[in-house]
């Protein structure tokens, strides 16, 4: 067996992660870019309003995808090139979770996959300030031309994959998972008729029905409030990106702060309060970009942080968007961090 998978990068229209706009395909066999294929869709039925803020970071419009099929009816032909391979995404849970909620509110079942997280991969085997996409693929040397472009993104995800098996001397993605001691990640068939829905399509679902406190929150203004520092759950997922992290938070962000620790304790995080020596990723509000990383536009813990990196303590730090793609939240939209 040779360095075989699929990559996969969706864009979607709203926070919603159903709401698949733009898909786009590479197929590696033998360590080498053999195939590309990408689509541009409507969005399901009641779940395609193009938000300004999604429709600023791809520049796809709802006019753009005017009379094309929608997701439920193109994932048969997504589904024929993926086939049985394994899926590679950077951030898997926010594409694994569009597959999953795109399908659900389409009323369709959907396949199981085993799936490579490129995010927990760069984490592990590059020592990165950000491992957002733009950030991996320069370490990888598969630098982006045209950032945010599906078609591209998943290219790059196939490249940072390609780049780590080698610098792990493996020749398949099972022969990268043992050598870096790990399983390979699984999600498992659904069907909408027979199997729970998902949390984020639940509330997607419930917006639809006129219960649209969980998807639109006002802006809180002020000093935000910490509030209580929960215990991780230890039942969660230990593939997530998050299980076994330390998260901080800084600047104002969409969602109360105290609510954004519980999500990240959700998932197996411990948050604290304050970078210290324990602190291994810091979520920063206020508009923050992974590009501020180089620019300066920094809150006084994050640059902390990139202090603290330089003396050799690995601490990632994540977009606001990144961390709501990774919870599932309802601002989670395709935010790749890097201008």
């Amino acid at each position: 067996m040779g360095l075989d998978f699929t990559a996969i990068d969706f864009e979607t229209a709203n926070g919603f992660r159903g709401s698949p706009c733009a898909v786009g395909l590479t197929k590696v066999r033998g360590g080498m870019v053999v195939e590309e294929a990408s689509w541009l869709m409507r969005p399901p039925e009641n779940h395609d309003r193009f938000d300004h803020h999604n429709v600023r970071i791809h520049g796809i419009r709802s006019e753009d995808v005017a009379g094309l099929p929608r997701f439920g009816e193109l994932f048969p032909e997504i589904g024929a090139f993926i086939g049985n391979d394994v899926l590679a995404a950077h951030n898997a849970a926010f594409d694994l979770g569009v597959i999953r909620s795109g399908l659900e509110v389409s009323g369709l079942p959907g396949p199981a996959y085993d799936y490579v997280c490129t995010v927990m991969l760069s984490r592990r085997c590059y020592s990165l300030v950000s491992n957002s996409l733009p950030f991996a693929a320069e370490e990888a040397g598969v630098p982006l031309v045209n950032h945010h472009d599906a078609a591209e993104d998943a290219r790059a995800c196939a490249g940072i994959l390609i780049d780590i098996a080698g610098r792990n001397g493996a020749n398949s993605v099972a022969e990268l998972f043992l050598s870096l001691g790990l399983a390979v990640p699984h999600q498992q068939a659904f069907d909408p008729a027979l199997d729970a829905l998902s949390k984020a399509t639940l509330t997607a679902l419930g917006a639809v029905n006129g219960n649209v406190a969980d998807l639109v929150r006002p802006y809180q203004s002020g000093w935000p409030e910490e509030g209580a520092n929960p215990a991780p759950n230890h039942n969660a997922e230990p593939g997530h990106p998050l299980f076994g992290q330390t998260v901080v938070f800084t600047g104002q962000l969409a969602m109360p702060r105290p609510e954004a620790k519980v999500r990240s304790a959700e998932f197996g995080a411990r948050p604290e309060s304050r970078v210290t020596a324990r602190t291994t990723v810091l979520v920063v509000g206020d508009g923050f970009a992974a590009s501020d990383l180089r620019s300066g536009r920094l809150t006084g813990k994050a640059r902390r942080v990139l202090e603290l990196h330089d003396r050799g303590q690995l601490i990632e730090v994540l977009s606001e968007g990144e961390f709501m793609q990774m919870v599932g939240g309802a601002s989670g939209a395709k935010v790749h961090t890097a201008q």
